[in-house]
């Protein structure tokens, strides 16, 4: 098991990076990362498209017609809707999520910033954005960069990992201690 997250990894290493070089020499390193972060959100979001991702019965060019109105749709770039194009050509959609993520960690890492993984109940407003931004970049003392998700099952509050470390305020974790508790009185 362990041998599959290995390669998988490896596989989507060599895309990301592959697709780094090509955005540097481009110089559209930012536009293939939101490019890449619009699909992220589209395939978590989305049930079929990651049924067409993984299906090993869709054929390539089936997967290739359906990534490119998603990409059309999502208003991608040309050099990301040629990347996604190659993978799905390559018959390696499965590894389109880890790829994205490799490609988004090196860039950030080149360029020295830490990515704050955010989860909120709601979406956050620019206000709420910027204090969390600047209490995360004191905390941390560096570039900090949000990855925003929405959650509304946390019920309120926020989870947020800054590499190993996870700060859970959620409501619906303070909700669940507090129940362990309660069983506990009696």
């Amino acid at each position: 098991m362990a041998g599959d997250n290995t390669s998988l990894s490896d596989l989507a290493g060599r895309y990301a990076f592959a697709l780094l070089d090509l955005a540097d020499e481009k110089k559209s390193l930012d536009q293939v990362s939101n490019d890449l972060q619009t699909l992220r959100s589209m395939i978590a979001g989305n049930e079929d498209l990651r049924r067409l991702l993984h299906s090993p019965v869709i054929t390539r060019e089936e997967q290739g017609k359906a990534m490119s109105a998603v990409m059309e749709k999502a208003g991608v770039g040309e050099l990301t809707q040629r990347f996604v194009l190659v993978v799905a050509q390559n018959r390696r959609l499965f590894a389109l999520a880890a790829m994205i993520e490799e490609y988004l960690s090196e860039l950030a890492r080149r360029r020295g910033e830490i990515t704050a993984q955010v989860t909120s109940a709601r979406s956050l407003s620019d206000a709420q954005q910027a204090a969390l931004l600047e209490t995360l970049r004191s905390a941390v003392g560096g570039k900090v960069q949000l990855d925003l998700m929405v959650d509304p099952a946390l019920i309120g509050g926020l989870i947020v990992k800054v590499g190993s470390r996870m700060i859970d305020s959620s409501l619906r974790s303070k909700l669940q201690r507090l129940q362990l508790a309660m069983k506990g009185v009696g």
